[in-house]
């Protein structure tokens, strides 16, 4: 069996709250994949070079929601290994609490085939990876007493 090369990469990204009728929600996007047919997830991306981690994750956030947002918190990170053409990548994303501040889903890029708000207590049994479902527990206990 052939060895993998070994790579590093970096994203940064969002859980956007707001509470409806003082209900925490919480914005998740699908994606279409060929493998595994679909994944819901939260937004995040990977920077352009010179950008920081906060600017990445608000510029990524922006893109694949069609929120503009700002941060209230950095949050945590998730660190996964996944093989890609031959590679196997060390990835390290960095998750940031933030709150809109103007735009719409209608605006979201084409990373997401939908996008949509859901309550807090829908997110692990929507969301289709366990790191970001343990992230949006941790997300749960850290959130401010109201957002937009």
């Amino acid at each position: 069996m052939a060895r993998l090369n070994s790579a590093t990469a970096t994203s940064a990204g969002g859980i956007v709250i707001r509470y409806l009728e003082s209900t925490p929600q919480l914005v998740v996007g699908r994606r279409k994949r060929e493998k595994d047919g679909q994944t819901w997830t939260l937004p995040k991306g990977t920077p352009i070079p010179g950008e920081t981690l906060e600017e990445t994750a608000l510029r990524e956030v922006c893109e694949e929601t069609g929120l503009t947002v700002r941060i209230l918190s950095p949050l945590d990170e998730i660190k996964y290994t996944f093989a890609q053409r031959g590679t196997r990548i060390h990835k390290t994303v960095h998750y940031f609490l933030m709150e809109p501040t103007g735009g719409s889903f209608e605006s979201h890029d084409h990373e997401f085939e939908e996008v949509r708000w859901i309550s807090f207590d829908d997110a692990a049994g929507l969301l289709s990876f366990e790191t970001e479902r343990a992230l949006v527990g941790l997300a749960a206990t850290r959130l401010p007493e109201t957002a937009v």
